[in-house]
């Protein structure tokens, strides 16, 4: 084998190792628990999180605000605390921007979504909802994680 073939070896090598030491390792080497929180002491209905609120929201965050409350508060509960049994809480490490984008708001609200952090099922895709409202409504959930220490 010459030096060439030696080295594209152990490159290919070394990234396989990479790779099987990463998926051996839990999440929260990601910086990030994908572990949702034990919510069986909880009444059906109620809050899965504590959401505390920014002292002022940008005007944006505004728009997302009334869009979120016309739209998602129904399931995720208000200031995106989640509802036990119905929807999980946006303001959550598992939906940090790292994670979750800005963009799988809006296909989230476009598409729907197959139930993989959490067991409250699949998410319908939200009538009424234009990307342009999604984003909007993500900016509002993104002051919000950030007022939680989420960012």
């Amino acid at each position: 084998m010459n030096k060439t073939g030696l080295l594209v070896a152990l490159l290919l090598l070394a990234g396989a190792g990479y790779a099987v030491f990463g998926l051996t390792q839990p999440n929260e080497m990601a910086g990030h628990s994908m572990t949702p929180p034990d919510t069986s002491e909880l009444a059906e209905g109620a809050p899965i999180v504590d959401v505390a609120l920014p002292e002022k929201l940008s005007q944006s965050a505004q728009i997302g605000q009334r869009g979120f409350e016309a739209k998602c508060a129904s399931c995720h509960g208000r200031n995106a605390a989640g509802q036990n049994g119905v929807a999980p809480p946006l303001v959550h490490k598992i939906y940090e921007p790292s994670h979750h984008s800005d963009q799988a708001f809006v296909l989230a609200a476009q598409n729907g979504v197959r139930a993989h952090h959490w067991r409250f099922g699949n998410m319908p895709p939200i009538e009424g909802v234009t990307p342009a409202d999604a984003k909007y409504i993500a900016t509002y959930v993104r002051e919000l994680q950030e007022a939680n220490g989420i960012n």
